[in-house]
């Protein structure tokens, strides 16, 4: 090989080694900024993130909107908001004042146990049944249970008084009604179910309908304020027979003694 030819060949090899590194450089160029442009993305997207959260962390949740929507009352409340609920036809002056909590475990075991005697009370006219309901349980507890049901009572209420009557003696059943700690009637579909083994509520679609939506959800906690705010109520059950705090009956015969010592005679 000549001189000239090895020296033409080396310029070439240069001049290959030179395109290369400059390719080379360019394909380094565009990684760095394709990793500069990730980055900021994704920054931008973690403040979005982030802005987003303090934004959702900014509104009320559903039972705190719910507290200042304006209130459906249930057919067969009266007085404000709906807060009053009196059941029983009878002409008497006796009034017999139940305070509870849906996932009160007391509250349960008093209705397994003198429930459907309390009830027979009413209907046989020795007094009229007056219920004021409260959810300070799933503040304690945490949790939405309480005031789910209460809403679901709302419901029941609207069909009837003895709708109502027997799904609240449903839930409380040693069936259905959970562990204190565990929030199943913050679970629509559970509501349902309970309430689909009560005649009047069974398959009963504008039931159905108003506890999936939560029709009553603002008279719910319309009444829980109302429960928060009543005098000589610190627990549940409480029991008021003619405005008199009883103790809580273990047995019919408590109960029947308490309303002797309240001067309701049959």
């Amino acid at each position: 090989m000549s001189k000239r030819n090895s020296q033409t060949a080396k310029s070439a090899a240069r001049e290959r080694l030179r395109l290369e590194r400059e390719r080379q450089a360019k394909r380094a160029k565009v990684r760095r900024q394709a990793i500069v442009a990730a980055s900021v993305v994704a920054v931008l997207a973690a403040a979005g993130g982030i802005g987003y959260a303090v934004v959702q962390t900014g509104k009320p949740t559903k039972w705190e909107a719910a507290a200042k929507d304006t209130v459906v009352k249930p057919a067969n409340t009266s007085g404000e908001n709906g807060a009053t609920v009196v059941i029983g036809d009878s002409k008497t002056a006796n009034l017999v004042h139940l305070y509870e909590d849906p996932r009160c475990p007391a509250c349960a075991q008093f209705e397994q146990t003198v429930g459907e005697t309390v009830d027979k009370g009413m209907e046989d006219g020795d007094y009229k049944l007056s219920f004021t309901l409260g959810t300070f349980l799933d503040d304690k507890l945490s949790g939405e249970g309480s005031k789910n049901a209460l809403s679901a009572l709302g419901a029941a209420l609207n069909v009837s008084p003895e709708a109502f009557l027997d799904y609240k003696a449903a839930l409380y059943s040693a069936k259905y009604h959970p562990e204190e700690t565990t929030d199943k009637f913050a679970d629509d579909s559970y509501l349902i179910k309970v309430a689909d083994t009560v005649d009047a509520l069974k398959n009963n679609k504008k039931f159905q309908d108003a506890v999936e939506k939560g029709t009553y959800d603002a008279w719910a906690m319309r009444m829980s304020k109302s429960f928060d705010d009543a005098k000589g109520v610190e627990s549940t059950p409480t029991i008021k027979i003619n405005d008199k705090t009883v103790g809580n009956p273990s047995s019919v015969a408590d109960w029947e003694k308490s309303l002797k010592d309240a001067g309701v005679t049959k």
